[in-house]
């Protein structure tokens, strides 16, 4: 009897310990990661402020474009400058063009090093390794240190100024070649030992079963590509000649005459130019890190 009259008042001191306890478990950990979260917020300002002042002064009218600290929030907003980018370049055109060589290079890149990747994922051949670590070399290299190389070669084929000659030097790449076969190493064995017993050969185990396995890395390879080839510069501005044949990200630069520099246009051009591909990434970021976790691992 003296138990369960004692009982009542136990409870409510063990509950609150446990609250106390819970609490002080939440605000160590809360604690503990703050720094993090400053650290990831701080980066992101970083990486987003480039933007985000791009974007204040295109839709800005007034005040002085280099004044620091610059504004946060546009000065008398209009879409006069965007109006003047439409009225100053054949943007649609720049921006088809921009489609037509996005498009092919990430279709071209999916297929060359998928192909690339599967044998040196999947099979054994003398140098495997060595040819493996060569192209892996190749990634410390800056891209503009085969700009010579890949305009003689494009010239001696005859493809300068055409939509060929600005993609085909981009379809073979360490990144996408490391990625797929990673993504293809991480297939069971088992199920390709299945596949054979089965009677299937290498292009049908290729075919059917490493390439739908390998889908989340095909997407993130993709949408790496797409967003490289649509932001390239230097390798299409020496390769094209006729401004009807220019990318986006070569037309806009005729939005700054010889005599005078509309910074604001320019900044209009420039957020032009980057919101497409803004778009797509942010609808398709969920398939871009599942590709590259299987990478990562």
């Amino acid at each position: 009897m003296s138990q369960a009259q004692t009982m009542p008042a136990i409870a409510p001191s063990s509950a609150s310990a446990l609250q106390r306890g819970l609490r002080s478990a939440r605000l160590r950990r809360i604690v503990r990661r703050l720094p993090h979260y400053l650290l990831l917020s701080v980066l992101a300002i970083i990486t987003v402020y480039p933007f985000w002042w791009t974007l204040v002064t295109a839709l800005s009218t007034t005040g002085d474009v280099y004044s620091f600290p610059p504004p946060l929030w546009p000065q008398d907003p209009s879409l006069v400058n965007f109006i003047e980018v439409f009225d100053t370049i054949d943007l649609l055109a720049f921006y088809k063009n921009s489609l037509l060589i996005s498009g092919a290079t990430v279709v071209g890149t999916l297929v060359i090093c998928s192909l690339a990747a599967y044998p040196l994922a999947r099979m054994q051949f003398p140098g495997r390794k060595l040819v493996f670590g060569a192209i892996i070399a190749t990634m410390i290299l800056p891209a503009e240190i085969n700009f010579l190389v890949n305009f003689i070669t494009v010239s001696k084929l005859q493809l300068t100024d055409s939509v060929t000659g600005v993609v085909l030097p981009n379809l073979a790449g360490a990144v996408g070649i490391f990625l797929m076969k990673q993504a293809f190493e991480a297939v069971p064995q088992d199920l390709i030992d299945a596949a054979r017993v089965d009677g299937a050969n290498e292009w049908e185990i290729f075919w059917k079963i490493m390439l739908p396995l390998a889908k989340p890395a095909l997407g993130a390879l993709a949408i790496l590509t797409l967003v490289t080839a649509w932001n390239q510069y230097i390798w299409p501005s020496v390769v094209m000649t006729s401004p009807e044949n220019f990318p986006l990200s070569v037309g806009v630069q005729y939005l700054s005459g010889s005599f005078s520099f509309k910074t604001r246009v320019v900044a209009a051009g420039a957020v032009l130019t980057v919101i497409p591909i803004l778009i797509v990434f942010l609808f398709t970021q969920r398939y871009f890190l599942r590709g590259f976790d299987g990478a990562v691992k």
